[in-house]
């Protein structure tokens, strides 16, 4: 019995990650057949460098060591900024978070202006944002932080907001400090809410991260601006594989704040499956 129902267990997990993985790599084939369709189909053979075929991006690009140099320290080189941005994000939004929880005037004088933070194009911002802080790192690490930092300050005020009634009103008769009310019971009851939002904003900081490439050129080129310059220069292999290496990165970041989630508070909350 024991094996038989061990055999079981085995056979539906197996079949869970069937499910879970499946579906992703079907469409990932979907999308290198209509890759090969338009390259060979729909472009003519002059114009067939604009989007060269799969197997030419791995050979051209991922086969050359001197392209994968390049690469690897751009990743590394976006990675760091990326990462640097999300950790000030998530500690300036939790903060803020608290602020506004605990002064319902500084909600109403500082929410609408992070609103605003998050209406303005981070665009129509960079230029001031490289007159300010020069063209280098910390630069780059601001533009992250513009970009990352709204969802961090709505999703930690919800959480905070959430708590149940009673229990506060327990805190409230046990004559609880205002501190001890946030850090065992606010605080606790908000953090599927708070990583809720770190993983959308480790997915935008990755964006900001390769927008900041774009325009601050100073300091250890990134993978912004290694696609920047490999479009200048019409090496599409090598685009297409900056771009790809760029959007798994993001979809890496993305799942590992995901597990993260999960693992750090369970299935509380159906929002961080």
């Amino acid at each position: 019995m024991k094996s038989t129902s061990g055999t079981t267990a085995q056979r539906t997990a197996k079949g869970v990650r069937l499910s879970h993985a499946g579906p992703p790599v079907l469409v990932a084939v979907a999308l290198t057949g209509v890759w090969y369709a338009i390259t060979y189909v729909v472009l003519d053979p002059a114009r067939r460098f604009l989007m060269p075929a799969p197997h030419t991006v791995v050979t051209d690009a991922f086969g050359s060591g001197l392209v994968r140099t390049e690469i690897a320290d751009g990743l590394w080189n976006t990675a760091q900024v990326a990462f640097t941005g999300l950790a000030a994000a998530v500690a300036i939004g939790i903060a803020w978070a608290v602020a506004m929880n605990h002064a319902p005037w500084l909600e109403r004088s500082l929410f609408p202006y992070a609103v605003m933070l998050q209406c303005i194009p981070v665009l129509a911002l960079v230029p001031l944002i490289g007159f300010w802080f020069g063209f280098d790192f910390f630069a780059r690490v601001v533009v992250c932080v513009l970009i990352a930092l709204f969802p961090m300050v709505s999703n930690t005020l919800f959480g905070l907001r959430s708590v149940a009634r009673a229990q506060r009103e327990l805190f409230v008769l046990r004559q609880a400090s205002r501190w001890t009310i946030l850090t065992q019971l606010e605080l606790r009851a908000a953090l599927p809410a708070i990583f809720a939002g770190a993983r959308i904003s480790a997915g935008l900081a990755v964006v900001g991260a390769i927008v900041a490439d774009f325009f601050f050129r100073q300091g250890e080129p990134g993978i912004g601006a290694l696609i920047s310059r490999y479009q200048s220069r019409a090496q599409s292999p090598e685009l297409f594989a900056a771009i790809l290496v760029a959007s798994l990165f993001g979809v890496a970041v993305f799942t590992g704040f995901g597990r993260l989630s999960r693992r750090c508070v369970g299935h509380w909350y159906d929002a961080t499956r």
